[in-house]
């Protein structure tokens, strides 16, 4: 049995949601060698978040983005957390939506994820600095 855990920084990246898979594998070499396991990443942040989602075509992730802006839209009249900006509440909001970690099998030395699924960074504040992620590695 192996377990790994490691923590690795992602670099700042505008708002938006980034796809991040590549970043995450080449941080955890390890995984070629587990044919049957679990990968678990955990964002250390309450204004970003992680999700699993289409890692093909880019108009998803603006679409995300423009989504979650009108469903969740800065300065509402009843925010009272506005110290740190017009974007750190609603990004707060963000984050709880989406969460703050995900779960994938691995198989055979990979994620086993489905043929058009990635791993996105939703980064919710318009000025971020890079992110931290815990990937934590457990499998035969």
């Amino acid at each position: 049995m192996i377990y790994i855990q490691r923590e690795i920084r992602l670099r700042a990246r505008p708002r938006g949601f980034h796809l991040v898979t590549s970043e995450i594998l080449e941080a955890l070499p390890e995984i070629r060698s587990v044919q049957t396991g679990q990968l678990q990443v955990f964002i250390k942040h309450t204004s970003a978040s992680l999700t699993l989602n289409e890692n093909a075509d880019p108009t998803v992730r603006g679409d995300f983005e423009r989504h979650f802006n009108t469903m969740v839209p800065e300065n509402a009249p009843y925010y009272q957390h506005t110290l740190e900006g017009p974007d750190d509440m609603p990004a707060h909001i963000k984050a709880s939506l989406l969460g703050t970690s995900v779960h994938m099998p691995v198989t055979g030395g990979r994620p086993n994820l489905g043929t058009w699924q990635g791993v996105y960074l939703c980064e919710h504040r318009d000025a971020a600095s890079g992110r931290w992620l815990v990937l934590t590695l457990s499998g035969v």
